[in-house]
């Protein structure tokens, strides 16, 4: 299944279906909490729509119980319009955020970029920098002996980095290359940044590794990874 799509409001969710699966897009609905993570655990989905109210259930904790078991895409796609819902979001593991009314068209293609960007195979081979180690096959890294699977946003951002060292790469440029989408903005950026940082600095309050370019972008020093 190429997408699922879980919202309680089970017209719209039909419709968004409806109209992915007439382009192409093998999709399918959950209506609920337990019936969503039941067909995530027995279907292989390659990207999940959610919405953050399900009922007496929070879209949050579900993304939350998906992240145990999957690093699958997840949009989510929600009325709530306030940075803290967004933030919150991205920062328990979603890959975008979509506030309700949108364009199917525009949803449509979100979802095909997001595809795109997740469906190369991964090369079994390892990418080291400093005391750095990161697996390109399963997207772990390992960072002094200690090791973590990297969410598919966080893997592909740090792997730009790490083969993009020691200069300045803009914010458009991480948004083309990265999410190969122009419309991202700031605040998802940043939040993967911070997660990153989370994962690699020293201290984080004051990053060597991963440095911002004030109003331009950001520089993985290859210097201050040596030193980990």
């Amino acid at each position: 299944m190429d997408c699922l799509i879980i919202d309680d409001e089970k017209n719209l969710a039909e419709a968004i279906s409806e109209y992915f699966n007439m382009f192409g897009l093998e999709t399918g609905c959950a209506f609920d909490y337990d019936s969503a993570l039941k067909m995530i655990k027995e279907n292989e989905v390659r990207m999940i729509i959610l919405d953050i109210n399900l009922g007496d259930r929070s879209g949050f904790k579900l993304c939350e119980e998906i992240r145990n078991i999957t690093d699958v895409p997840v949009m989510f796609l929600s009325a709530r319009k306030m940075d803290d819902d967004i933030l919150a979001a991205l920062s328990i593991g979603g890959d975008d955020y979509m506030i309700k009314p949108c364009s199917s068209s525009v949803l449509l293609a979100k979802a095909k970029v997001i595809l795109k960007r997740t469906s190369g195979e991964k090369k079994s081979e390892m990418l080291s920098v400093g005391k750095l180690l990161l697996n390109k096959n399963d997207m772990t890294l390992t960072v002094n002996g200690s090791s973590s699977r990297l969410p598919s946003l966080e893997y592909k951002l740090l792997l730009y980095f790490m083969e993009n060292p020691d200069r300045v790469v803009s914010k458009d440029e991480l948004f083309q290359k990265v999410w190969q989408d122009a419309i991202t903005g700031d605040g998802t950026l940043n939040v993967h940044i911070f997660r990153l940082r989370e994962k690699i600095e020293k201290n984080i309050s004051k990053p060597e590794v991963i440095t911002t370019v004030y109003r331009t972008g950001y520089i993985f020093n290859t210097a201050a990874t040596e030193l980990l």
